[in-house]
């Protein structure tokens, strides 16, 4: 699944190409993704594209008559295309730009979405509960303390948890815990505040170090196939089960937490 740094070099790759760009049309393919595309997604048409940000793992794309909200799901990408090329199978969008481009969202297991939020009504209810975007200073040392205070549930789950922090996805949790030298089952709650700080800079430089390498791949939503996959960093424990810690020598320990597939040394984090 696509996780903040490449939804982030996503929204970077197509913003050029969007960014004052009209919608002259909109062509649907398949209108079942992960929920059915509303009908008012055809509001877009003949709108001046004013902003494509990013929120979380969801990239709006903003009109003066609301925003298109878009997901990547499992397996979706957008791709531009400024000559003609023929459709893939699940290229499942099209969106017409004035300036001759076009743009496509490809999603073959169909787990993303393509949604419309008028501009005349509150913020979405995918969007509204979210937490503090991690690169942003209301991620805080002060606000992480405050989320894992009396807490039972593993340090790990609670940064993966969007309510408390967007974006920090399965990877990226590990390495950071990894950084900061913490257990990722060990209870929140007693994570001290020092631990805290530290966990903190590290969800900070591993997301930014992430997006930074992803600088490199913006050519690839342009004529290609859109693509931006999995940065190639050098991971200290994600995946290295049975290896040895770069650190320290001991072998990186595997185990699952909330389903999900964790990796970290039982030397270096305590």
């Amino acid at each position: 699944m696509p996780e903040l740094p490449e939804v982030e070099t996503t929204r970077r790759g197509i913003e050029p190409y969007l960014l004052n760009a009209s919608i002259t049309a909109l062509t649907i393919h398949q209108w079942q993704l992960r929920w059915p595309i509303p009908t008012q997604i055809n509001r877009l048409k003949n709108q001046n594209i004013t902003a494509v940000r990013r929120r979380g793992k969801y990239i709006l794309i903003e009109t003066a008559a609301g925003n298109a909200i878009v997901h990547l799901g499992m397996s979706g990408s957008l791709r531009i295309c400024t000559n003609p090329e023929p459709r893939r199978k699940h290229d499942h969008v099209e969106m017409h730009l004035s300036n001759g481009a076009l743009m496509r969202l490809h999603d073959p297991r169909r787990f993303g979405c393509l949604l419309w939020q008028d501009a005349s009504e509150p913020t979405h209810s995918l969007l509204e509960k979210l937490g503090p975007e991690p690169l942003k200073d209301e991620f805080s040392t002060a606000h992480l303390i405050d989320a894992t205070r009396k807490k039972k549930v593993a340090i790990k789950n609670l940064i993966m948890n969007s309510h408390v922090v967007v974006g920090v996805g399965n990877i990226y949790a590990s390495e950071a815990l990894f950084m900061s030298g913490i257990r990722p089952g060990r209870a929140a709650g007693r994570v001290s505040h020092a631990e805290c700080e530290k966990l903190v800079a590290a969800i900070k430089t591993i997301l930014q170090r992430s997006i930074d390498q992803g600088g490199t791949t913006l050519r690839d939503f342009v004529n290609s196939d859109g693509e931006p996959g999995y940065f190639k960093q050098s991971l200290f424990v994600y995946g290295k089960e049975g290896e040895a810690c770069q650190q320290c020598g001991s072998t990186i320990k595997q185990k699952v937490l909330g389903q999900r597939s964790t990796f970290y040394c039982q030397q270096c984090q305590r």
